[in-house]
């Protein structure tokens, strides 16, 4: 057994902890660096789909996604006007088991507390920012804002989609503004389920925009994201402040569930933002740095795969950092072949159906409707977004297709 190598962690968002708490659980050396004063999430829903849940329960933190998550009774498409059903997918009672997992709504600070809790206090640093990053001989170095620095035998970008570690691997390549705005809010429920929310994964499409609505924190709050094409450019910031009055006149003429849902919302909790994008990349690695996540491979939210994503390489990545038993390369080759085409065709399926969803004619949005209830006709589960794919993967089976290719490695 090779001497374990000290893997430095750059950034402590989602993907940040969920590798960090992987490599806590192979017993693996590392540190965590994040700029915040301590760990925390912005304030909003996620979807925990059965491709990231199946990694979470890997985790040892099954009693704790349930104890916190919301189970929906089904994934639901409607007409964003007449709020007519356009498909509907049970969950709560198939999902397990066709896709060998649930399927939870959570907060986002409660999944980021979870995979936190166990990090050991002297593993991390906070208050600090990472300036660059260079490869020196078989080792890595971070440079950080205070004029410390840190040497690893790995340094792992995990630093988002402006990424210093990606900048300073592949040089300035600033993401695109894909023309797509955001709202998100989060409304208190007093008596559950409120009568126009559907305890469900809501999807309501309509010409240049679409809406998804779901249950969180065990039914106690409803999480709402909003999309709309615009043609003004919308800050990337997740808490740039909007109002329920502009969220209400963007989605004028919609369904009154969602107006009545919309009137709820609290003008300090709506928040706005643009969606940026980046092309898939054909390399993540360089000597012994790496990337993660949304550093790698931002994710727009159509699919609802960004923490998913960085949940999946992180776990892969701890597999062959122990499997290869510190031979970095090997690991990182093995990292990105099992990685790199799966990402890739997330991020351009998620484009495609940010398409699908704001289809702006009838007849278009007739020939989708008609697609999506002949699917259904044919399978009652067949998801209405086309995801089975997504859901049916399963890191944690990745040492068996690392078995296969050592060969060649």
């Amino acid at each position: 057994m090779r001497e374990k190598k000290v893997i430095g962690i750059i950034g402590a968002g989602i993907g940040g902890v969920a590798l960090a708490r992987s490599l806590e659980q192979r017993g693996i050396p590392y540190h965590l660096f994040e700029q915040a004063p301590a760990f925390g999430e912005v304030g909003a829903g996620i979807q925990m789909t059965p491709n990231a849940v199946k990694v979470l329960n890997a985790l040892g933190l099954a009693n704790e996604i349930d104890s916190v998550g919301f189970l929906p009774e089904s994934m639901d498409g409607r007409s964003w006007d007449t709020g007519k059903e356009l498909f509907s997918t049970p969950i709560k009672k198939e999902f397990k088991r066709i896709f060998g997992a649930e399927y939870y709504h959570l907060h986002r600070a409660d999944l980021h507390e979870i995979l936190t809790k166990d990090i050991p206090e002297e593993k991390i640093t906070f208050n600090i920012k990472c300036q660059d990053v260079k490869n020196s001989g078989d080792k890595a170095i971070a440079y950080f804002d205070n004029g410390e620095s840190f040497e690893a035998d790995l340094i792992v970008g995990a630093d988002g989609i402006r990424s210093v570690v990606r900048e300073a691997l592949w040089g300035i390549d600033d993401p695109k503004f894909t023309g797509d705005m955001c709202w998100r809010a989060l409304v208190p429920v007093d008596e559950y389920p409120l009568s126009f929310v559907k305890p469900a994964a809501s999807f309501w499409f309509g010409p240049k925009a679409h809406v998804v609505t779901y249950y969180v924190k065990g039914g106690k709050a409803v999480n709402i994201v909003a999309i709309k094409e615009t043609d003004g450019w919308v800050k990337e910031s997740w808490t740039e402040p909007s109002s329920t009055s502009e969220l209400l006149e963007a989605y004028k003429g919609w369904n009154s569930d969602l107006i009545d849902l919309f009137q709820k919302t609290d003008n300090l909790q709506v928040f706005k933002w643009g969606l940026f994008d980046r092309d898939p990349m054909d390399q993540w690695s360089k000597g012994n740095i790496t990337l993660l996540g949304d550093s790698a491979h931002p994710m727009l939210p159509y699919l609802s795969q960004g923490a998913a994503m960085a949940i999946e390489d992180a776990f892969v990545l701890a597999e062959a950092i122990e499997y290869y038993e510190g031979e970095t390369n090997s690991a990182l080759q093995a990292y990105e072949e099992e990685r790199r085409p799966r990402t890739r065709r997330v991020q351009l399926e998620s484009r495609e159906r940010g398409r699908t969803y704001h289809l702006e004619s009838s007849e278009e949005q007739q020939k989708r409707d008609q697609e999506i209830q002949e699917r259904q006709k044919e399978d009652p589960n067949a998801v209405g977004i086309k995801s089975e794919w997504v859901y049916e993967y399963d890191a944690t089976s990745c040492r068996e297709r690392f078995d296969k290719s050592k060969v060649s490695v």
